[in-house]
């Protein structure tokens, strides 16, 4: 990878890039408070009108796990990781002495 920067790549801006429009600083506050950017898979996304409906069902995610509710819903291909208990071992039988 080429990690020198050329000197006629930093001369001017492209002619397609139009900052016209453009506010400086508008989204500061919104990254000094702490907002989070979370990229959704497209399968995921799909359920979702706008980023509404996905805090609406994350809120309601959270109070669920909040009040211990058990969801019966297993996912698919989970093998357990847990051993098997041992079978406690038989004491061994005492024979009495020969005498």
């Amino acid at each position: 990878m080429d990690r020198h920067v050329h000197q006629s790549d930093n001369d001017e801006m492209r002619p397609e890039y139009d900052f016209s429009h453009g506010v400086r600083g508008k989204h500061y506050g919104a990254y000094r408070a702490g907002t989070n950017v979370v990229f959704l898979d497209p399968d995921v996304a799909k359920a979702f009108a706008d980023s509404a409906s996905v805090n609406q069902v994350l809120r309601l995610l959270l109070q669920l796990a909040r009040t211990n509710v058990r969801l019966d819903i297993q996912p698919d291909k989970v093998k357990s990781t847990k051993r098997p208990q041992r079978r406690a071992k038989k004491p061994k039988a005492v024979r009495p002495a020969h005498g």
